[in-house]
């Protein structure tokens, strides 16, 4: 980032709060914090958690979300600093509202012809035998919530109903999504660009918190090894997916891929980590960028939005 882009004043980062991806929030806003005081700027990390955490944002020129989760990045923050008048790095209202919620962002992406798997939501009357009947397979998560956060597989009706008890923990809806056998792919949005992709491997049964976060053993592959057509027809859908929902600036598209070779959109992320495990920066770096330039570069798309 040159040093004509750079905010004039304090730039807050927002971090920690009290949703279930607390920790992560934490690592991800240390790193921007970080990379952010090697660009230049006067930072201040401040943690919605802490009672006086709105007064830590009086005479801030701008603020870098590094939430995760209900309270970060559903809406409800950018709201907040709208509101106050202080503008933020990432996607707005709508945007973070949509793609946070699982069940609406699919509805619309079913409406719209873009290939993302078949889905139902669950209640507690819910016919159990009858989605495995419909689905075989399934991913059962809350709709509103990240990294993986609540979410297992249940390929019996006995099972999907406990699972269906451990998404209950968290608030909003819980569903029950089509299990897509094959590889999965990220894919990094900065701006109108798709970075490239990454392939992850994991010997979990599936991409969960602790193959995010915390093991050393998962694999990840970037260039994840598609052949240039694929990697553009990759590229394009994450893009389709990603401004489809009102996301703007910087983000992460989630997506499988099944065993005829059809790619299909899980979800978009608005805030993805920062962490050491994190798949954004794996991406940025594939495509020159190391973890300050990336920063700096989502501060600039950001303050374009601002003019």
């Amino acid at each position: 980032m040159s040093l004509d882009m750079l905010p004039e004043g304090p730039v807050a980062v927002l971090l920690g709060g009290r949703s279930a991806e607390r920790e992560v929030s934490l690592l991800s806003g240390q790193t921007v914090v970080t990379a952010l005081r090697a660009l230049g700027c006067d930072v201040r990390a401040v943690d919605p958690a802490i009672p006086d955490w709105m007064a830590q944002l009086q005479g801030v020129s701008c603020a870098f979300i590094a939430l995760h989760g209900p309270g970060g990045e559903d809406g409800s923050m950018q709201g907040a600093l709208q509101t106050m008048g202080i503008p933020y790095t990432g996607s707005g209202v709508l945007g973070s509202a949509l793609a946070m919620d699982k069940v609406r962002s699919k509805q619309l992406w079913q409406g719209m012809g873009l290939a993302t798997g078949g889905f139902v939501t669950l209640a507690a009357d819910t016919d159990w035998q009858r989605v495995i009947d419909r689905f075989g397979k399934v991913f059962v998560k809350p709709a509103c919530q990240g990294s993986s956060i609540g979410m297992t597989c249940a390929d019996s009706a006995v099972a999907l109903q406990q699972a269906y008890a451990v998404a209950t923990g968290y608030s909003g809806e819980v569903l029950a999504e089509q299990f897509i056998d094959g590889p999965e792919y990220a894919v990094a949005v900065l701006g109108d660009q798709a970075l490239p992709s990454i392939r992850m491997e994991t010997d979990n049964d599936f991409y969960d918190y602790e193959a995010k976060y915390l093991s050393d053993e998962t694999r990840y592959h970037c260039p994840s090894g598609l052949s240039r057509a694929e990697e553009a027809q990759l590229a394009e859908l994450a893009l389709w997916a990603f401004r489809s929902v009102g996301c703007s600036v910087w983000g992460r598209v989630d997506v499988m891929r099944d065993a005829d070779g059809d790619f299909y959109v899980l979800e978009v992320n608005t805030i993805p980590g920062m962490t050491s495990h994190s798949l954004v920066p794996m991406a940025a770096a594939v495509a020159g960028m190391d973890i300050n330039a990336l920063v700096g570069r989502i501060v600039e798309l950001s303050r374009e939005g601002w003019q």
